[in-house]
């Protein structure tokens, strides 16, 4: 591509006015970095029945995305709602242009998001309304009547966290406008699935699901686990139960078969040994257990699909996608070259061997019934737990661990005018990855993390790993966080800290180690908790199944001020805090308006006064969506909130002190990324380029000065060149038009014989500078840049947005080409003046020094 038609496609996208009145940065964009090395969790896939190279795409954790030439390009289609997590897509079987959205992933996964309940849109996607069952927080399933499409069926799980909301099966019959809740089972227990007997729709079967997740603990099922059947469209209902468990029972699955609609098969999760695959030759009247087959965890896998071509073929969710062919007697793991968690299946009515799977490892599609399959590498949906930014040089990487597809890393930018391209990606860790850590006096040392403290350290010159992790016998291994916390310290790149219910420190790059705490919990047996207003025994179906240990460390920060002053928190509300080096450690547990059971999500001692030292903690997983954010002036003997006007329902996930100017404080929350320039009092959000979308964690590069984030679900994004922030974040904003400093920009030459080959997806370069502006109001008339030689010549005048706050545009420190074919000469290195112009009017000016580049 052309350079300077790159620059000029670039610039429009970049440049052009945002809508985001609320906050004076909306026209301060953030840009993308993907990866699509791989993608993440898919929830759920519909096809257009009139047109099947329509496809809409529900990712667990990163938004609603439509192709309409089969995958070879998606776009995102739900960025801008109130909820990153989707359960299902459904499209009105009369109108295509009729879609419905149920959001709240329907799994009870530790890494669940929550939703705002149901939206409907009436132009294919173009725009969306909320309809309701906004307390629902996880919708399990929609179904549309075929023949009344404006009567439609919500199954509602209702919220993990907590009791009540809106919980169980839902009807309306004029399109959403008003809802009516036809089968209720109590504030414990929703309705997971339901299903139609596919001749007669008022005939549907609906499983009841009573679970609840809090901190380090899951009870996935009660007493309360039913199917149930309706044969007037919910009037009224029978319980289907003879031939079941009588245990309780947990997740349960169903279907009914296409080609005999009085054939029901059912997946029971039940205490002990008594679940299994169920099948039923009468409507459910009477059940016969075919096998003790389930799935290795239902709360994450509970879905069946009856094959439409053959009876009593039967698909299965897993770990492995799983088969039966003789109505569950038998069942079979598909060992398909792909990913594996799987969580949807798609079938082609005009080609059974056509498939589509969407799983952890993102989409994919076989044409030869699962032989070979093809990656869809353009879905953008990496999610971040951690991420961390090395020294490489001209351009730092960034490292990030994701959900299940383990650590890779890659460069922010490259030389090649083509941006960054999927391939220059790497995977650098394996299993879930979370913390990774780059060494900041070789960049070639990375430390990746995995799940419960298992920590390897990777030469990235000869591609050899090995262990960091402590070598502990059984009895003293302890307890440890999913999300292990670790570091390297400030002071000492061979030293290293790491803490489960202990902390352990290295001063050889993870050798050896040695515990420098005793039990730094509160030490509390999870299983003497009550969960659903009881105490569970050790019977409880999946007590505890895929949760983290219960009181471990959770965050981990030491001051670069002071060598040996560390800051440890804990998921059951403890902020330790040592002030020699581990010797000795104090326990704090009173924070001011926060839960005393709070979560400690992130901890950042400052890095400009000795005492001071930022805390977020989240309360979420007992139901309570507040943020809670800490300021401490005395190494955390005594705390202040800071969360100011930050939105009630977002709780944070991370703070980030800029290293230049105290006043500038990040946080990451459960939908998006703010900016405060007083301390707390006032925070702006940051939204353009990002969609809504969970923010896990922040790093600011101390020599590129740039702002990189974490999400879980829509990979990395990165705020190029915080100069101008900085400046801004003083006693008051300018009261008049303002232009604001750049950092340096270096003349990178583009290497255009660089090229990205089809199918391997990249993500732009920034521009070399960016010109930053304030506007205390928006400004009537012509608004332009311009820069000036050191003779005052004008080499390049842009035109500059107008609207009031803060705005930004992109320059590739060219002149004017010939024509939009013709890149214009590029600039010599020196000093350059930017002058903000209104209506041909010097108002405001800044230097930029321009650098050849090293």
């Amino acid at each position: 591509m052309n350079p300077a038609i790159f620059a000029l496609s670039l610039f429009l996208s970049l440049s052009a006015p945002q809508t985001q009145p609320t906050s004076p940065l909306s026209g301060l964009a953030l840009r993308s970095i993907g990866p699509t090395l791989t993608t993440g969790r898919i929830a759920d896939v519909a096809i257009d029945p009139t047109n099947r190279s329509v496809w809409y795409v529900a990712a667990a954790s990163g938004g609603l995305w439509k192709t309409e030439n089969r995958g070879l390009s998606f776009t995102p289609i739900f960025d801008s709602y109130g909820s990153y997590s989707l359960a299902t897509v459904v499209i009105d079987p009369k109108n295509p242009s009729v879609l419905w959205l149920g959001t709240g992933e329907n799994s009870s996964q530790r890494s669940v998001g929550f939703g705002d309940g149901v939206y409907k849109s009436l132009d294919a996607g173009k725009t969306w309304q909320k309809m309701g069952l906004e307390k629902s927080e996880h919708i399990g399933k929609i179904l549309i009547d075929p023949r009344k499409p404006d009567t439609v069926y919500v199954a509602a799980q209702g919220p993990l966290w907590s009791a009540g909301g809106d919980r169980g099966l839902y009807k309306t019959t004029d399109g959403g406008k008003t809802w009516a809740a036809i089968l209720t089972i109590s504030e414990n227990t929703g309705i997971s699935d339901i299903v139609f007997d596919p001749k007669r729709p008022d005939t549907i079967y609906a499983a009841a699901y009573q679970r609840r997740r809090h901190t380090g603990m899951l009870i996935a099922g009660g007493p309360e686990g039913m199917i149930y059947r309706t044969d007037n469209a919910g009037k009224s209902w029978k319980k289907l139960d003879k031939g079941l468990p009588t245990v309780d029972k947990g997740r349960i699955a169903l279907a009914v078969s296409p080609q005999k609609p009085e054939v029901v098969y059912a997946m029971v999760t039940a205490s002990g040994k008594e679940g299994g695959f169920f099948r039923s030759k009468n409507k459910g009247n009477d059940w016969e257990k075919m096998s003790a087959w389930g799935p290795s965890d239902a709360q994450y896998y509970g879905e069946l699909f009856p094959d439409p071509n053959t009876f009593d073929k039967v698909w299965a969710v897993d770990t492995l996608f799983q088969m039966t062919v003789d109505g569950g007697k038998t069942f079979t793991g598909q060992r398909w070259n792909t990913h594996v968690d799987y969580h949807d299946i798609e079938f082609d009515p005009t080609d059974p061997k056509h498939l589509i799977l969407g799983c952890d490892g993102g989409l994919y599609e076989s044409y030869d019934g699962g032989a070979s399959w093809r990656h869809f590498n353009n879905l953008p949906l990496s999610q971040f737990y951690r991420i961390a930014l090395d020294m490489t040089q001209p351009f730092y990487y960034v490292y990030g661990g994701m959900q299940d597809n383990g650590t890779i890393s890659g460069p922010v930018r490259s030389l090649a005018p083509s941006g960054v391209r999927m391939s220059e990606w790497l995977t650098v860790g394996g299993g879930d990855g979370f913390q990774a850590r780059a060494d900041p006096s070789n960049p070639d040392t990375v430390y990746t993390s995995s799940q419960n403290g298992s920590f390897s350290r990777l030469d990235k010159k000869t591609g050899v790993s090995a262990s960091a992790s402590p070598r502990l016998p059984l009895a003293e291994r302890g307890r440890w966080n999913w999300d292990t916390p670790f570091m390297i310290s400030p002071h000492n790149p061979s030293t290293l800290w790491m803490a489960g219910n202990r902390v352990f420190k290295s001063g050889d790059k993870g050798a050896t180690w040695k515990p420098v705490s005793g039990d730094i919990t509160r030490n509390i047996d999870r299983n003497t908790l009550p969960v659903m207003g009881k105490v569970w025994g050790d019977t409880a179906v999946n007590r505890h199944r895929s949760t983290t240990d219960y009181g471990v460390a959770s965050a981990l920060d030491e001051s670069s001020k002071v060598k040996g002053l560390v800051y440890l928190g804990t998921d059951e509300g403890l902020i330790q805090v040592t002030e020699d080096d581990g010797t000795t450690w104090r326990k704090e547990e009173n924070f001011p308006g926060v839960p005393a059971m709070a979560t400690v999500s992130d901890l950042a001692a400052s890095q400009h006064e000795t005492n001071t030292v930022y805390a977020s903690l989240h309360d979420f997983q007992h139901g309570d969506f507040k943020p809670y954010l800490l300021k401490s002036l005395d190494k955390g003997k005594t705390w202040a909130s800071i969360a100011g006007d930050l939105p009630a329902r977002e709780f944070v996930w991370s703070i980030a002190e800029d290293p230049i100017n105290p006043k500038l404080l990040f946080v990451g929350t459960e939908f998006g990324l703010y900016a405060t320039f007083d301390g707390g009092t006032h925070w702006h959000a940051l939204k353009n380029g990002v969609p809504t979308i969970e923010v896990r964690d922040i790093a600011i590069h101390p020599k590129a000065s740039d702002l990189v984030i974490g999400t879980f679900g829509r990979g990395g994004y990165v705020l190029d060149d915080l100069t101008p922030l900085r400046s801004l974040a003083t006693e008051s904003l300018p009261t008049v038009p303002t232009l604001l400093p750049s950092r340096t920009a270096t003349l990178y030459p583009d290497l255009g014989f660089i090229r990205a080959a089809q199918g391997n997806p990249t993500s732009p370069n920034p521009w070399p500078t960016y010109f930053t502006y304030w506007l205390p109001a928006e400004v009537k008339g012509k608004l332009a840049i311009t820069v000036l030689d050191d003779k005052e010549n004008v080499v390049r005048e842009l035109e500059a947005p107008t609207a009031a706050g803060l705005q930004r545009i992109g320059w590739d420190l060219r002149q004017p080409g010939a024509n939009r074919f013709a890149g214009g000469r590029a600039l010599a290195p020196g000093t350059y003046t930017i002058q903000l112009m209104l209506d041909d009017k010097p108002v405001s000016s800044q230097k930029l020094e321009v650098v050849a580049a090293p």
